[in-house]
């Protein structure tokens, strides 16, 4: 895939760490100019310089996806700095357990407002640049709690199902035009969110840090955690005219264990 996308523009958000910073850094190395958002600079920064070392243009742009001024003033920076982009990235996300009793008001605003608001503010900005092009490519970074839930996810796994919703119904308005729209929904991968997971079991039930990640690992028939490049491979491959009869998808990375 080596320069397959050379010229595009992409803008990926939660760019810093994690899921953006692995998917910012495969589109660089198929020939993509990236712009990061986030709201650590500092994080955003360390992506930025992988990226012009492999040759790319990059831009590192601190901003808070809940606030549409944000989203903006980000996206004429962008403008002004690489030009249009063709490709967007929704991977900005926050996950936070609790069951339904415990679900404050507060809690259930901030995960929906940063886990589908965010993407919806982002593609309406985005998208406009898209059909005017001719070309496009949407990719919201969901989760297999998109298709299904467990316990003590209320706000988080009905934010992923109401993102992958989205991504269908925009995916149905612009398939002819040469923009597709898709999720990737992994299951437990090796970022510092799911270090938060693991955590979060641990003062919860006293067990070691150990068998609270081996709690995680089970949910793959692999008995491992994805990683955060196998989801930015995926994200990179959509991208590529060979995907682009993919859409409106809801591609899960889990290693098996969802079946339906």
């Amino acid at each position: 895939m080596t320069a397959a996308l050379t010229g595009r523009i992409a803008l990926v958000t939660g760019g810093g760490r994690g899921i953006g910073r692995a998917t910012a850094i495969a589109l660089a190395a198929a020939g993509v100019d990236v712009a990061v958002a986030a709201r650590s600079a500092d994080e955003l920064e360390k992506t930025a310089e992988q990226i012009r070392r492999l040759g790319r243009r990059a831009e590192a742009l601190v901003c808070d996806v809940t606030r549409r001024e944000d989203i903006e003033g980000t996206l004429e920076r962008v403008r002004h700095s690489l030009g249009e982009p063709s490709i967007l990235v929704n991977n900005a996300g926050i996950a936070a357990g609790a069951k339904l009793s415990d679900t404050t008001d507060e809690l259930w605003d901030r995960t929906m407002a940063v886990n589908v608001t965010g993407a919806f503010y982002w593609t309406r900005a985005i998208m406009p640049m898209m059909l005017k092009g001719g070309w496009g490519r949407v990719i919201n970074i969901a989760s297999v709690a998109a298709k299904a839930a467990a316990p003590y996810m209320v706000a988080y796994a009905a934010s992923k199902h109401a993102l992958l919703g989205l991504t269908r119904a925009v995916a149905s308005e612009v398939a002819a035009k040469g923009v597709t729209v898709n999720a990737i929904c992994p299951g437990y991968v090796e970022t510092p969110m799911t270090e938060g997971s693991i955590d979060n079991i641990q003062a919860r039930t006293g067990r070691s840090q150990e068998d609270a990640r081996k709690i995680l690992e089970g949910f793959s028939p692999q008995s491992r955690l994805m990683t955060s490049e196998e989801v930015a491979s995926i994200a990179a491959f959509l991208c590529t005219h060979e995907a682009r009869g993919i859409n409106g998808q809801g591609i899960v990375l889990d290693g098996g264990g969802f079946q339906g």
